[in-house]
């Protein structure tokens, strides 16, 4: 299996990867390769956290020399670095002939990279690949012409990718099988039915849930502070039922936002033109522990975001919390069948 994002203190992609290669280890043997900055992390958990099926784990890391990265800075360098890590690692896994029996390339999750690992002759799955839906225009107003710019750019390199990549094709032809996380991703890779299976990455752990008193009324809402999460429309949205509210209400009610980013300053200006800057409390990111705690001191889960994902919504359904959010392939296909809170 090859991850490129393995973290087992951390959720959303980087969880996605420990947890698969967790479960592929309670049948199988698994040689699990990642990146070395996740070495550290991973051998303190399993120092810390005992499992029987880390016994069934080879984990080997792969990177390229520092000195060759250096260039590697924010997302879109990142993924030109991602396609071509995975290049040299089957080139690498080829070349040292590791002895298996299929090849797995778990992630990272999206559906216009190709994988190379059918160079290693063998079985090979993919996935599970993703797909973010495209974004209407009037979603990124707010954030200004620089990001409308980027993001019809990424589109436009998508697009290229999935009409024009060679290798995207090879790996379609060669895969055994590929698992999508919705259909839409199946859409834009052109599969045939037989090809894949629906198979969200979106999960966590079962818990026993139990009752939290509550003497306040809590919306949350995590994630990164970028047009893609959507969090002016939280904002938004929270201030049309805030100020709806009789003022006795307004004292036991709040917005609390877990995240960071580059809009977080443009995002705390306009709470403040919404009259709802009392209301809102800000957290930076924190350990998956302490944000579970918060879910479960919440009484409802806010996430308009337009990606095809969202680990969070599994961590807040958890905790029993109702989940607002768009009827889209992403969070509107992972909260129950016909609930009256995905809005188009």
């Amino acid at each position: 299996m090859t991850a490129y994002a393995v973290n087992p203190n951390k959720g959303s992609e980087d969880g996605m990867g420990w947890n698969f290669i967790l479960q592929a280890a309670s049948n199988s043997k698994v040689i699990a390769y990642t990146r070395k900055n996740n070495r550290n992390d991973i051998e303190s958990y399993q120092a810390s956290n005992p499992d029987s099926r880390y016994a069934n784990i080879d984990f080997r890391y792969f990177d390229w020399p520092k000195w060759m990265i250096l260039w590697k800075k924010g997302p879109m360098l990142s993924l030109i670095y991602y396609y071509f890590w995975q290049l040299t690692l089957a080139v690498h896994i080829r070349k040292k002939n590791v002895d298996c029996d299929m090849v797995h390339n778990l992630n990272f999750h999206n559906d216009w990279t190709p994988s190379f690992l059918w160079m290693v002759g063998k079985p090979l799955v993919w996935g599970p690949v993703g797909h973010h839906p495209f974004i209407q225009r009037k979603h990124l107003s707010f954030y200004g012409a620089r990001s409308w710019f980027s993001d019809r750019l990424l589109w436009f390199l998508k697009n290229v990718f999935w009409n024009f990549d060679l290798f995207l094709w090879v790996t379609k032809r060669s895969a055994s099988h590929i698992l999508c996380m919705n259909e839409d991703a199946a859409k834009a890779l052109r599969l045939q039915p037989e090809q894949y299976t629906v198979c969200p990455s979106v999960a966590t752990e079962d818990v026993a849930i139990t009752g939290c008193p509550k003497n306040d009324f809590t919306v949350i809402s995590a994630g990164r502070f970028v047009p893609l999460k959507g969090f002016d429309m939280t904002l938004k949205a929270f201030a049309s039922f805030y100020h709806g509210l009789s003022a006795e209400q307004k004292t036991i009610v709040r917005l609390h936002l877990v995240g960071s980013g580059g809009f977080e300053g443009k995002l705390k200006e306009l709470s403040a033109q919404l009259g709802i800057a009392q209301a809102v409390v800000w957290s930076s990111w924190m350990e998956r522990a302490e944000l579970q705690k918060l879910f479960a001191s919440s009484s409802a889960f806010l996430f308009p975001s337009h990606e095809g994902a969202g680990m969070v919504v599994a961590e807040a359904m958890m905790h029993a919390l109702p989940v607002v959010c768009w009827d889209n392939s992403g969070p509107g296909k992972f909260v129950p069948i016909g609930t009256e809170l995905t809005v188009p």
